[in-house]
């Protein structure tokens, strides 16, 4: 479920919406790396920052989503993403799949912002919404074993496990957005997954 055995034009064929998320990001954090003081204007003007949510600068609730800080935390969201998401791709379906991932990165985004109340709080990151997979999954696990067999289950749990301690043990990272995305993603999960026996 979660081995990658695809070669690359196989990967773009199968998992199209995957693949579009990690070329934005990538794409984003290399025209932010250019030295121009439009660029850097541009991400201040897109970045998650409560300030300008609580100005009704509304697109600061999705646009943080495809941001990232430097190149560790790139490299390990867009990892994350390669490996997880192309399953959720192929269970739920494209547009769905899509929506998914923004709505728990929303809810994040928005967990955020209600939950730290600082309006100076500035974030980037995927990993909300890549929490909210793994809370899709979580759902799936617990109930939805028709979908998963109980190697991938054990494996999704024990991921789980590890990325939310590492939430805590880790500086410099949103707590807030790793719980809610998590959440966020189980509570959502029955509205983008079929029913059984469809």
């Amino acid at each position: 479920m979660f081995t990658r055995s695809e070669d690359f034009r196989t990967f773009i064929r199968l998992y199209p919406v995957v693949t579009a998320i990690v070329c934005i990001q990538v794409l984003l954090w290399l025209l932010f790396l250019l030295p121009l003081p439009e660029m850097t204007f541009f991400f201040a003007s897109i970045v998650g920052y409560n300030g300008g949510v609580a100005n009704g600068e509304w697109w600061r609730l999705i646009t943080p989503i495809f941001l990232h800080a430097n190149f560790a935390h790139i490299l390990f969201n867009s990892v994350s993403i390669i490996l997880f998401a192309p399953a959720l791709e192929r269970m739920l379906g494209k547009a769905r799949f899509l929506s998914a991932y923004l709505a728990t990165g929303i809810i994040a985004n928005l967990a955020t912002f209600f939950v730290i109340e600082d309006l100076s709080y500035t974030h980037v990151g995927a990993s909300g919404a890549i929490f909210g997979l793994f809370g899709i999954y979580l759902y799936i696990v617990v109930f939805r074993k028709d979908l998963i067999d109980s190697s991938n289950s054990q494996l999704i749990i024990t991921i789980l496990a590890i990325g939310i301690v590492m939430t805590f043990i880790n500086t410099n990272i949103n707590i807030i957005a790793h719980i809610f995305g998590a959440v966020g993603g189980a509570l959502i999960a029955p509205l983008f997954l079929k029913r059984p026996g469809r």
